[in-house]
């Protein structure tokens, strides 16, 4: 048996503390599986303004107060708080740097949309305090695990400022990346204070072909080993140069110390039969509770929709990339297929206009939310839909969208990414399968799949079968999780 690891996570944003994305999902349950699989695992993040202290019972650490760190040639002090992931004894810090992390919000100005002019410093300041971190603790993790750019000069600053430094010596690290479009490219001038001297020479690295620092490419450059969040988008990233953000040479370089696979989702906090935010709960085993949420939502949304007209939920950034174009295109057709939609999500304003319309022309068929990153609503939108529709062009995981399948909502996804990992494409012959996938991303192509899904939804004996595959789907962190820690063992340094 092999022995259990010291695992440090080091997030942008942990959910429920302060999460907008699937990376904050992930930072609120995949370290809870660690610790249940008997590993030592702590995880720290920014403390941001929106986290509730006296909700989630933050408290100062004395030996982590006042930790010098680096910035603008000069000391700072920062200061460390600790909680615990809620129902578990995952234990999290975060940096309390108010100047840096005490704003509206995450990484942008909610007013403007723009982000913040100064993330590269901010984030700079983060790394570092990480580590320092580390040195008051006195704690020694076998593993760093970083996610996204915003932790991508850890492995930089392991390999050079903190290498001769005999605490950090035997730490290795794996970066993850959630997605390759977001870099954290930042003006080489505006930076050059913050960073050790030397940093930005050429051979180093950590300046990209447009003479800019970038964060991610220096995470994947500088990691012991570089994964990804499903086998798909790891082999789109490596075929398309475009897709990787130019970063496909620097990928193919790790070699076969860049791998991808899905991850999941906490199966408990997605859980239909306990599940308190629903009209009522049912299972797999009894779906009488589905009809009653079915009800529910169309109360909500104020549809009128008989027995035999499918309900399609649309749950995403109101964006070209989330395939939204393809139902504008095609949305008058898809209204004589006798459907109707619930939508919620935000984004382009034109979009948005589009589908207003679109609710005054379809009064009790169209119905939209707020679109608001609201859990108790995407949780009623999920159980009472019968369909979730994911057109998205580019997905890297996905997971959190084919939530719904743990409801027993069927999918109909475009082949990328996650959702090609994770979606079986149903076979009518066999009855297997738990979804409807369409490979080219192209209108007609996602109407066909969504004429397929409405005709077995009309059989209610098979469509009942495909409901009870999808919730019985092992959508959980449980295999990822053990994916992980071997990728960890990978990236510990040979016993000589």
């Amino acid at each position: 048996m092999k022995p259990k690891l010291k695992i440090f996570m080091v997030f942008p944003e942990i959910a429920p503390f302060a999460g907008t994305a699937e990376v904050g999902r992930v930072g609120g349950s995949l370290p809870v599986v660690f610790k249940e699989m008997g590993h030592d695992v702590r995880i720290i993040s920014p403390q941001y303004r929106a986290i509730n202290e006296r909700k989630y019972v933050l408290r100062d650490v004395i030996r982590l107060q006042n930790i010098e760190v680096p910035l603008d040639g000069e000391t700072v002090r920062v200061n460390v708080k600790s909680a615990f992931v809620p129902n578990s004894k995952v234990q999290v810090y975060f940096i309390d740097y108010k100047p840096f992390f005490f704003r509206e919000g995450l990484y942008s100005d909610p007013k403007t949309g723009k982000p913040y002019p100064d993330n590269g410093k901010r984030f700079i300041l983060f790394s570092r305090s990480v580590l320092e971190t580390l040195t008051k603790l006195q704690w020694q993790p076998d593993v760093i695990h970083c996610h996204d750019w915003q932790s991508g000069l850890i492995p930089f600053l392991l390999k050079t400022v903190y290498h001769d430094n005999t605490f950090f010596q035997r730490m290795s690290s794996l970066f993850t990346v959630h997605d390759f479009t977001e870099q954290g490219r930042f003006d080489t001038d505006s930076l050059k204070e913050q960073l050790p001297e030397g940093a930005a020479d050429a051979k180093n690295g950590i300046v990209d072909k447009h003479g800019e620092y970038n964060f991610l490419r220096t995470g994947i450059l500088y990691a012991d080993m570089v994964n990804t969040v499903s086998k798909k988008y790891a082999e789109d990233v490596l075929a398309d140069d475009g897709l990787s953000g130019g970063l496909k040479d620097v990928l193919k370089k790790k070699g076969t110390k860049f791998t991808g696979f899905s991850g999941g989702i906490d199966d408990t906090f997605w859980n239909p039969e306990t599940n308190r935010d629903i009209a009522e709960t049912f299972s797999a085993k009894d779906m009488q509770g589905k009809n009653v949420c079915r009800t529910a939502l169309m109360a909500r949304f104020k549809l009128k929709c008989p027995d035999d007209m499918p309900i399609i939920a649309l749950h995403a950034p109101m964006t070209e990339g989330k395939g939204i174009g393809l139902i504008q295109e095609s949305f008058e057709r898809l209204m004589r297929l006798n459907i109707a939609f619930v939508l919620n999500g935000s984004g382009d304003r034109s979009i948005q206009r589009f589908f207003s319309a679109a609710e005054k022309k379809y009064p009790g068929r169209v119905g939209s939310g707020s679109g608001a990153d609201d859990d108790a609503l995407v949780h009623m939108i999920y159980a009472g839909s019968d369909m979730v529709l994911v057109p998205s062009k580019r997905e890297s995981n996905g997971i959190e969208r084919l939530s719904a399948m743990r409801f027993g909502t069927v999918p109909i996804v475009h082949h990328t990414g996650g959702l090609a990992d994770r979606v079986r494409p149903y076979v009518p012959e066999t009855g297997k399968g738990t979804g409807f996938v369409f490979k080219e991303f192209k209108a007609k192509s996602m109407v066909k799949s969504l004429e397929q899904a409405i005709r077995l939804y009309r059989d209610n004996k098979r469509w009942s079968q495909l409901m009870k595959s999808c919730m019985r789907e092992d959508l959980s962190w449980s295999h990822p999780a053990k994916k992980y820690i071997q990728l960890y063992n990978r990236c510990l340094p040979k016993k000589k």
